[in-house]
């Protein structure tokens, strides 16, 4: 059999949908350990970004190179390491997946308000501008295509790697990963993995979506302009 006929006999079998440890239950689980690290990282990672990118220079590169460096962090080996010297608790999977989403919004948050031209920083400097507003009104804004971008890669990496947390012992669609493979059932680890690469294709298309509606229309039109 195939990974798609593992996957379908499973996902069809409607016990898989009922009961104790469902799949609707084990989808809601996921998307909790999925959003809850996100929300941590955006709350450090863009205020961050956009205020070290405003400042420029120097200090934006080793930002930006540190934050590179981060990803190279093996976010398994990370979790294993934090289980044995914590024990296994929440901060054992958060942290992990909190690591691994901060570095591409801290890059794309960076890099979005470092590109805003400089003679838009002196139009708004020109008006009367606060630093302040200058950042909230102008450069964010311009930057937000950036931004956005950032939080959909990041969103993507936590949706795909959050089953880590059933390693540990805890729920998600990681679970029928790491229970199928333990007992040598196919289904079940074919049919978690097909859920978590539909929820990562529904994380990239919602996020499609809020990139169009926020960006400014000028800027799309500009975009469009230099096609």
């Amino acid at each position: 059999m195939s990974f798609f006929s593992y996957a379908w006999d499973w996902l069809t079998n409607g016990a898989n949908w009922h009961g104790s440890g469902n799949i609707p239950y084990q989808i809601l689980a996921h998307l909790g350990y999925s959003a809850l690290p996100l929300a941590i990282a955006a709350v450090i990672a863009i205020p961050s970004g956009v205020l070290i990118g405003h400042r420029g220079g120097r200090a934006a590169d080793v930002v930006i190179n540190v934050a590179n460096a981060f990803r190279a962090i093996p976010t398994l080996g990370f979790l294993i390491l934090l289980a044995v010297d914590v024990g296994v608790s929440t901060i054992a999977w958060l942290l992990p997946l909190i690591v691994l989403a901060i570095p591409p919004m801290l890059i794309n948050a960076c890099a979005g308000v470092v590109a805003v031209d400089p003679d838009v920083r002196d139009a708004a400097q020109g008006v009367g501008m606060t630093t302040w507003t200058q950042i909230i009104r102008v450069e964010v804004p311009i930057a937000i295509p950036l931004i956005l971008l950032g939080l959909r890669t990041s969103a993507i990496f936590v949706v795909a790697t959050a089953t880590i947390a059933a390693y540990i012992g805890f729920g998600g669609l990681g679970r029928f990963i790491f229970d199928g493979l333990a007992s040598d059932q196919y289904g079940p680890v074919a049919g978690g993995a097909l859920l978590v690469v539909i929820l990562a294709i529904l994380v990239l298309l919602l996020f499609a979506g809020l990139t169009r509606l926020a960006t400014p229309t000028g800027l799309r039109q500009q975009a469009k302009s230099q096609r």
